[in-house]
């Protein structure tokens, strides 16, 4: 089965782990800071703490920024459930806008409207690699005094009006899932504007630790001393992950230049094909596609993703609304809150991209979908 998504590695990225089971440090070491260094770097200056994933970024930003019982986090449904789910375990209420109806990204004009004086966070997520329109997003949240958060899974390397994803946003959480754009096996990233809240970050995923002798509660201890004075969890990265991470890092304006030309031979192949519609870019974004959602029309999409896996094309469907969600339906969300995201997910089919799929591969996604629409 051809995968929807996969890791690229290469010799350079297991000679980098094995220097590292080699060393003194496997975890807490030096890698790891040199991985957040080069995150930093690429994001626009600002820190970055490293995490075990995606989620755990989402959580270690949401607790950061301090959400609790009473705060509102208005998001996209259109995402993976941890952009929600996160923001609940903390004690919010989540509220979802609807999205574009031709990017499936989060609408301002949708957030203008659910937003009240109790909105802590609006969380926008890069839906496919493709960065929100976050201009718009945070002259909303300024006007109400709320943080905005890119949900950066699917696009780091990416840009939007000049500016790197990661400067986009007062906070950004990355994935390095294996089917993302750069892996550490499992990974993730919080990138903060203001340096209180990275700090507030560091702490909570390295299990509440302060070190700072200027901030001890306790001043009669030694050298060894150190304190807990908010409850954190251990989501540190280890340091095998991140030599894989910084390894990874080189590659990946090659990685992003291979995913550009893949969507543009599928645009090119299915722009004048009935019965499809392909993605939307925006003239002001320079995305690195982690996706290609097609949309299937005509109430074809499941017929066609099983005609396509059945010629052994390992096609996705990404995503089903969060608010469907049982753990979200038996909380009171109702279906029709977003049509928009709701009818994207009806039409919605990934096909298969990442760098190291071939041209003879593409053809034959190409052939299994033109074979499916007949």
């Amino acid at each position: 089965m051809l995968p929807y998504g996969r890791q690229s590695l290469s010799e350079e990225d297991i000679e980098a782990v094995v220097g590292v089971l080699r060393s003194d440090w496997l975890t807490t070491g030096p890698s790891v800071g040199a991985f957040e260094a080069e995150i930093g770097r690429l994001t626009g200056g600002h820190r970055a703490v490293t995490t075990t994933s995606g989620t755990a970024a989402l959580h270690a930003a949401y607790a950061a920024a301090g959400l609790g019982r009473g705060d509102e986090v208005v998001t996209t449904p259109m995402t993976f459930v941890a952009t929600a789910s996160m923001a609940s375990l903390v004690g919010a209420k989540v509220v979802f806008a609807d999205v574009e109806e031709d990017t499936a990204l989060l609408d301002p004009s949708a957030v203008e409207s659910a937003v009240t004086d109790r909105t802590r966070v609006i969380a926008a997520v890069d839906y496919a690699g493709h960065p929100a329109d976050y201009d718009a997003l945070q002259v909303i949240a300024d006007r109400v005094g709320a943080l905005t958060l890119d949900d950066a899974a699917h696009s780091i390397g990416g840009s939007y009006r000049g500016r790197p994803v990661g400067d986009l946003a007062d906070l950004t959480t990355f994935s390095f899932f294996p089917t993302k754009n750069l892996t550490t096996g499992e990974g993730g990233a919080v990138v903060a504007k203001d340096p209180s809240i990275a700090q507030r970050a560091h702490e909570f995923h390295f299990i509440g630790l302060v070190r700072d002798p200027e901030r001890f509660h306790i001043r009669d201890e030694g050298p060894w001393h150190q304190e807990v004075h908010e409850i954190g969890v251990n989501y540190r990265l280890t340091d095998l992950a991140s030599a894989l991470g910084l390894s990874q890092l080189t590659k990946l304006e090659r990685f992003k230049a291979r995913r550009q030309h893949i969507t543009a031979r599928y645009n090119a192949a299915f722009a004048d094909l009935d019965g499809v519609r392909i993605p939307v870019q925006r003239v002001d974004v320079d995305p690195v596609w982690h996706l290609y959602p097609l949309r299937i029309r005509d109430g074809r999409r499941r017929e066609v993703f099983e005609k396509m896996r059945a010629d052994g094309i390992g096609v996705q469907v990404n995503y089903m609304p969060v608010y469907w969600h049982p753990v979200y339906a038996d909380a009171g969300y109702r279906r029709g809150m977003c049509p928009n995201a709701e009818a994207f997910y009806a039409e919605e089919l990934s096909l298969p991209l990442f760098p190291d799929l071939t041209a003879d591969q593409v053809d034959q996604v190409v052939e299994s979908l033109t074979r499916a629409l007949r």
